[in-house]
């Protein structure tokens, strides 16, 4: 067949099939381009001081002025099972301005043993929880102890204990809910004042019950959002606990942080599959409230932008977006809108 001309027909029937292609890659391309994220990292953010780093970020929340508040694990190697833990020496609470991420105070030094989840309220308490101690605590701005629920150094259920407590939400008229966590698994809920009111769940995959339940936020309704991780889901409820919904899916992963953005949106870690080696996923996503991806960014790694591990997620009221990393990742990252 060497040297011999290919009929017209063929010339026409292969310049379409190249055509078809070419424009199936140039809507694919404008695909992709239509849907790449508005966010980008700040690189250099935050401002370390000289000769200090970051221990594993297991909470990250923002207040009213821009502060974002960080609570790291220091110096304390990583959370495992029932294993003993020594009080953390350094402070584990620090605090940034979010523009400039300048460190502007830090406390909670010999306080803690497992740092895990953190949330500012309406008023600028900051609340946290301690896998380690099997505690809830709520301090003021500056770090005065204000109220402690469960019994240190005592997992249990009930309303006077938590088993490896790791997330609070705050409702605008003080109530409390609780995920609880990795050894209970239900969410409990308090009064403003501390007073045991309710709670819910159970082991188990089926609607209302938890596998870690890991996360959780509140909306303007008062629905209550729990990324429940092992089960790769997130489920919502009413406030008394009566089961809505659940979102799962293969782009939603496996939600290991939850939060309500005052833009409205819910905004949610994929946290990966725990691999101890790559690859695995590190994203951010942000979705409507009726379960839809409105947007996601980020990849698995170490590099500016990327998240290993992303244990929390925190949205400033400007709408920039704070995700803390544990294990290898060991940091906060700072994401704006570009577009």
């Amino acid at each position: 067949m060497a040297g011999k001309r290919l009929p017209a027909v063929v010339l026409w029937v292969v310049l379409l099939l190249g055509l078809a292609k070419a424009g199936q890659m140039q809507e694919q391309n404008t695909l992709q381009a239509t849907t790449a994220s508005n966010y980008s990292v700040v690189h250099g953010w935050p401002v370390l001081p000289d000769g200090y780093v970051l221990g594993q970020v297991s909470g990250v929340a923002v207040d009213s002025h821009d502060h974002v508040f960080v609570f790291h694990r220091a110096d304390s190697p990583s959370f495992s099972g029932d294993q003993p833990h020594r009080v953390i020496i350094p402070a584990t609470v620090l605090c940034f301005d979010g523009a400039t991420g300048k460190l502007l105070a830090s406390w909670g030094a010999e306080q803690f043993v497992v740092p895990h989840g953190l949330r500012v309220d309406r008023e600028d308490n900051v609340w946290v929880t301690d896998v380690g101690l099997h505690q809830v605590f709520k301090f003021s701005h500056d770090g005065k102890l204000l109220m402690t629920l469960g019994t240190k150094g005592e997992p249990g259920q009930g309303g006077g204990h938590f088993n490896r407590p790791t997330d609070i939400a705050i409702a605008p008229d003080g109530t409390i809910y609780v995920s609880d966590g990795y050894g209970n698994s239900r969410v409990a809920k308090f009064s403003g004042n501390g007073k045991f009111l309710a709670e819910w769940g159970r082991k188990g995959s089926g609607p209302g019950e938890f596998n870690i339940p890991h996360g959780i936020a509140l909306d303007p309704q008062e629905h209550v959002y729990v990324a429940d991780r092992s089960n790769g889901r997130i489920q919502v409820f009413q406030p008394d606990g009566k089961f809505l919904h659940e979102w799962k899916s293969a782009d939603l992963g496996r939600p290991w942080a939850v939060t309500i953005g005052p833009d409205g949106y819910l905004y949610v870690v994929d946290g990966g599959d725990l691999k101890p080696t790559p690859p695995d996923r590190g994203r951010v996503l942000k979705l409507d409230l009726n379960g839809n991806i409105v947007d996601r960014w980020g990849s698995y790694g170490n590099y500016d932008g990327q998240i290993y591990w992303g244990h929390d997620v925190a949205v400033g009221r400007n709408g920039a977006v704070y995700v803390g990393d544990v294990y290898y990742g060991m940091r906060v990252q700072k994401f704006v809108l570009t577009r």
